[in-house]
């Protein structure tokens, strides 16, 4: 099946020495000014060194997917400037504030501006509170920039991000955006009228921004982190997991299950209730089940152990997650496909019907038709559907093969390079 032209390979890009003696005596004195002054100099080319390193301040919050988009952009900004200075802003007591620090880069927190941001007008206390609560996140946004003076702002999205690049472009700063799904948000939606570039990973998106904005897109596909494209054994993977019983069993299959940060409660229960029947009755499969944060003390109480079944609240080794399954069960965001593409997983998608403005059932269906993917809505998920597309998957390798060769090409597996790359060439157009 040929892809369709919005996840083309060849997208568009829319532009956006002194002299010295030959016999010298020293006296002590001498080597005592000679040994300050090469202090000096080494002191200066440190100072020097920290001028010319990057300085980045990169927004993102609200979801994982606009953290992980902007971690890997931090990533390859750190991995192409070892000195550059990247800090990031998001608000107090989120997914941010605890993700970002654990990921090593340095974290600076304004006050929220409420989770019905995005809707405010939906709300008639937000009405009231929303425009206060913004002016006083925007002037610590411009205080923590005018403290820092980043030469340029990089914003992924979420509640927190509107505040910081807002201010960004009242200060007149650098500023880009990058969008994770086919429909901007409405943030993003807003920014991209202020950014001096935006990235895409499709096609389709900019044709859903303001028509003004279209011209300094650019589509690179979604950024994913460094850990997700390192080389990992799919046999070391899952020894990691199951020990030496992986090894031992011949045309080992293992389902990865991913039920979010927090839990799906629907995919939990419909796995819940047929998990034991397809281990007893495949003695070569295998389930990684991460059953979210939230849902993991019912989940434990209420699964049966079992050697072949690794059950976890959070998988904080995803990469390794990845690498050991041969197909992956999972809500539809939109980083969770881009990183399905790019590893090249045939998959079962759920999406989500609580996601905004129906992100999550459009992802699926891009899906659906680009790799193949199976989908299941949450109205039609039951045990038996999940049960029967399992299996259905699992027992065809024609069809396994075919899913896994379309999802490599339509993937991007360096789009967060490619962002990076296009982030330092503003910063420094020499070094294009």
């Amino acid at each position: 099946m040929a892809i369709p032209s919005f996840l083309s390979q060849t997208l568009p890009f829319y532009p956006s020495s002194r002299l010295v003696p030959t016999r010298l005596t020293l006296s002590s004195s001498t080597v005592c000014c000679l040994s300050v002054d090469r202090r000096i100099n080494h002191s200066s080319a440190a100072k020097n060194d920290e001028a010319s390193a990057l300085r980045v301040v990169i927004s993102a919050g609200g979801t994982a997917g606009h953290i992980s988009s902007a971690l890997a952009i931090g990533d390859e900004l750190k991995s192409a400037d070892p000195l550059a200075q990247i800090l990031f802003i998001g608000f107090p007591n989120s997914m941010e504030s605890t993700t970002v620090p654990s990921a090593g880069f340095d974290f600076s927190a304004i006050s929220t501006v409420g989770y019905s941001s995005s809707r405010p007008f939906l709300c008639f206390a937000s009405f009231l509170r929303f425009p206060l609560l913004l002016i006083r996140s925007t002037f610590e946004s411009y205080k923590l920039l005018r403290e820092f003076k980043p030469q340029i702002v990089v914003g992924t999205g979420g509640h927190a991000s509107f505040p910081v690049c807002f201010a960004a472009a009242i200060m007149r700063l650098k500023l880009v955006i990058q969008e994770q799904d086919s429909i901007p948000g409405t943030t993003n939606w807003i920014l991209s009228l202020f950014a001096d570039t935006i990235f895409t990973p499709f096609n389709c998106t900019v044709t859903n921004l303001p028509k003004r904005a279209a011209a300094k897109c650019v589509v690179y596909g979604n950024p994913i982190r460094q850990a997700l494209r390192r080389y990992v054994s799919k046999g070391a993977a899952r020894v990691s997991f199951f020990g030496q019983w992986a090894g031992a069993v011949s045309d080992a299959k293992v389902v990865l299950v991913l039920s979010g940060s927090l839990g799906a409660n629907a995919i939990n229960i419909a796995l819940l209730n047929c998990y034991l029947q397809l281990l007893s009755e495949h003695e070569n499969w295998f389930f990684v089940w991460q059953t979210g944060v939230e849902a993991f003390d019912e989940m434990d109480s209420l699964v049966r152990s079992h050697p072949r079944l690794f059950l976890s609240p959070f998988l904080r080794t995803i990469c390794v997650a990845y690498a050991a399954a041969d197909l992956v069960i999972s809500r539809a965001g939109a980083m969770t496909c881009s990183e399905i593409m790019a590893l090249g997983k045939p998959s079962i998608l759920i999406p989500s019907p609580h996601s905004d403005e129906g992100d999550q059932e459009r992802s699926a269906s891009l899906m659906a038709d680009i790799v193949g993917s199976k989908v299941i809505t949450e109205e039609e998920l039951d045990t038996i559907t999940l049960r029967a597309a399992i299996e259905e998957i699992l027992g065809n390798e024609e069809l396994m093969t075919e899913m896994s060769e379309r999802a490599l090409r339509a993937g991007k597996p360096e789009a967060a390079l490619d962002v990076a790359k296009h982030i330092i060439s503003i910063v420094k157009p020499e070094d294009k």
